[in-house]
């Protein structure tokens, strides 16, 4: 009896507000249950940030105080790129006194409930079994917070619940908020707004009777026309916008530059063609989303629909799981049209591995529920202990596997937060002159705009080589401190200095052995300056700053050594 009610409880597609209220408040639990997963990392400690927070919000604390990170070269261009949506986003809470570091730090978990509440509602109008919808939003929060996307706080983090909020108003047939999402997506993510665009188009095609027609729902082409009309709106100051960076750099370039080869910064034209077309983070057409690996049950979904007659809980699939159809044709599309323009559309991963995650979720949690469904009434039909026993085994196997994921994956969830190992040499800084310039080829100088409040130079994590009028600048810097630093004549180390207005040079304490440079994979894109520099220390040759360290040194630590640049200039 209880296993009936168990069944009837998963399975049924007439639910009751108990029954709503419980699938819907498991579905926020579990979200929040992860989010809180990643905000025990966020705050384990005072100089802990996430990866690419590094580069997308570091430029925010202007919006505290507008001395700080003045006329910096970094600094204005990734506030230059930053969407419109995103930037007033991150501003309007500044005002009202939350810090964006902090916000950065907050907003995942809350995104994350956004996305899962409009997921279950998705979920409920395509196939209204609330048990799916629950495990839909359960392998989406899963999958999600096994990438490095919602935890960044950035703009590639809002695009999940504006594009699933979409989907829910555009399948609820609620107009002016359906335009609501549209117009927030351009604003934030203009990427999901071409796919939720190109999904709008689709909807006007029909497959019936073996053959293509366009719709007769007037309703189809209302959306179609004023949301394209949205997108059209949103989108043209980014096509009208000359960037003060230059032009988008093109294929031919890309080709010729190590930042974009095998073992580059930006790597993009990998060697395995495979990996290229299927598998690679920036040109693939998959996902890293078989994780967890029961997501790979989605793809059985178009195989049990030929079969529907014989599966009777399919039968309660909405005619609007074309949706899933929709959404993979124009991600393939705009997937395809990314590698035909390369980098005018950005990278065409992003139009399929985001989209991805969100259907195969649903679709998988339809095909459970679906399965489970057929097993019990296969296992019920002959009266059979033995089958029921093994009907209840493999429904509460498969559960626990996809609920206790988490626990036996140690890399869950993968949040890529880094913690700044120099609290001192951020304090430091900070009792600096707001326009201190440092220059320094260590790794530390990723945190010092972050932590220390302090411009830099140069630092890998800023070396983003899509802009050529950014990027040309930023290599000729790379290239002008790799020679100052290993250079043996000290006028050419006092014209760098002078060049650039360094004000402080930050070494690593090993930063004269050629291993220090042998060793990086970074310096080795920036050549013939780094084999320079290498063949210099292993012929013997000291560098002019090397005698400076130990009258020049303001501040020290056994990693780290800073030294005043304006006592490196005087002999």
């Amino acid at each position: 009896m209880l296993i009936t009610h168990l069944h009837h409880g998963l399975t049924t597609a007439k639910p009751s507000k108990a029954q709503l209220a419980f699938w819907f408040s498991l579905s926020l639990t579990f979200a929040a249950i992860y989010g809180c997963m990643a905000l025990q990392q966020a705050f384990s400690g005072e100089y802990v940030v996430q990866d690419d927070a590094r580069q997308h919000v570091f430029w925010m604390q202007r919006f505290l105080d507008q001395e700080l990170l003045p006329n910096d070269f970094i600094a204005n261009y990734f506030q230059s790129v930053a969407p419109w949506g995103y930037t007033k986003f991150y501003q309007l809470f500044a005002a009202i006194g939350v810090h964006p570091f902090l916000l950065n730090k907050l907003l995942p978990i809350a995104l994350g409930l956004v996305m899962t509440g409009y997921c279950f509602g998705v979920s409920l109008q395509l196939f209204p079994v609330p048990a799916a919808g629950f495990l839909a939003t359960l392998l989406l929060n899963q999958t999600i917070w096994m990438k490095d996307d919602l935890v960044t706080a950035t703009p590639r983090a809002f695009l999940y619940p504006l594009f699933v909020a979409f989907l829910y108003y555009l399948v609820r047939r609620s107009l002016l908020p359906c335009l609501a999402a549209i117009a927030l997506q351009g604003l934030f993510y203009p990427q999901i707004l071409l796919i939720s665009a190109g999904t709008l188009v689709l909807t006007l095609v029909r497959w019936e009777n073996g053959r293509l027609c366009f719709s007769c729902d007037r309703q189809d082409y209302l959306f179609c026309v004023t949301g394209l009309a949205v997108a059209f709106v949103v989108l043209l100051p980014f096509v009208l916008q000359t960037s003060e960076y230059g032009s988008v750099i093109t294929p031919d370039m890309a080709r010729r530059m190590p930042e974009f080869g095998e073992k580059g910064r930006s790597r993009f034209y990998v060697n395995d063609p495979w990996d290229f077309w299927l598998t690679a983070e920036r040109s693939g057409f998959f996902p890293a989303l078989w994780l967890p690996p029961l997501l790979t049950v989605g793809v059985l979904l178009p195989l049990l629909w030929r079969y529907r007659d014989r599966l009777p809980l399919l039968q309660q699939v909405q005619p609007q799981i074309r949706l899933l159809v929709q959404i993979f044709a124009a991600s393939v599309g705009l997937f395809t049209l990314a590698h035909l323009l390369l980098f005018k559309l950005q990278l065409p991963s992003r139009y399929t591995h985001h989209s991805f995650r969100v259907i195969t979720a649903i679709a998988t949690g339809i095909v459970l529920i679906t399965l489970f469904d057929a097993l019990w009434r296969w296992a019920t039909q002959s009266q059979s202990a033995p089958k029921q026993y093994l009907a209840i085994g493999i429904i509460v196997l498969v559960s626990a596997a996809l609920l206790l994921y988490p626990s036996y994956d140690q890399r869950f969830p993968d949040t890529k937060y880094k913690e700044g190992q120099a609290p001192a040499l951020y304090q430091f800084l900070q009792k600096t002159p707001k326009a201190s310039l440092v220059a320094s080829l260590s790794e530390e100088a990723n945190f010092v705009p972050y932590f220390g409040q302090r411009p830099v130079l140069v630092g890998r994590e800023y070396a983003l080589p899509f802009h050529q009028g950014y990027y040309s600048q930023f290599r000729q810097r790379v290239t002008d401190l790799l020679q100052a630093q290993y250079n043996p004549n000290q006028e050419a180390v006092e014209q760098f200095i002078q060049q650039y207005g360094i004000n402080f040079w930050l070494l690593d304490q090993e930063a004269f052995t050629p291993h220090y440079l042998a060793s990086n994979r970074w310096f080795q894109q920036f050549q013939p300056a780094a084999r320079e520099a290498q063949t210099r220390l292993e012929q013997g040759i000291t560098p002019a700053i090397a005698p400076t360290v130990p009258r020049c040194t303001v501040f020290s630590t056994e990693r780290l050594i800073l030294l005043d640049a304006a006592c490196i200039s005087a002999r």
